[in-house]
């Protein structure tokens, strides 16, 4: 894993998080730039995503492959999923929903860490 897009991420994601509260507080559905905001989200974890599967292939692996694997595709999966369905979703709750995506997402990334690299 590359530690510095692990932190980009984590960063990105908690600050798409506190801009989507921020519109669920004043009542507003989710808009354009939010999707935009989800995408550059997508977009880095997919980054993460191929680096991490480049180093599988390379032969550095994970004590844990398929544990490591499915957190993979769960990351990878997680911001377009939440992203249509705030986008579906017209009400204030639509932002509430990428919120809440964007406040799991650190913590997958957390564990994606501790699988890589287990400490002894």
């Amino acid at each position: 894993m590359v530690d510095w897009l692990t932190m980009t991420i984590q960063m990105v994601s908690l600050a798409m998080a506190g801009w989507c509260l921020v519109s669920t507080f004043r009542d507003r559905p989710m808009v354009v730039p939010h999707l935009v905001g989800m995408g550059v989200l997508w977009l880095l974890v997919l980054g993460q995503v191929g680096a991490s599967v480049a180093a599988m292939v390379g032969g550095d692996r994970p004590a844990e492959t398929a544990m490591y694997v499915s957190y993979l595709a769960t990351v990878a999966l997680l911001p377009p999923a939440c992203a249509v369905w705030g986008f579906m979703e017209r009400s204030k709750w639509g932002p509430a929903v990428i919120a809440f995506a964007c406040l799991i997402l650190p913590v997958l990334f957390v564990r994606l860490e501790q699988l890589w690299s287990p400490v002894a």
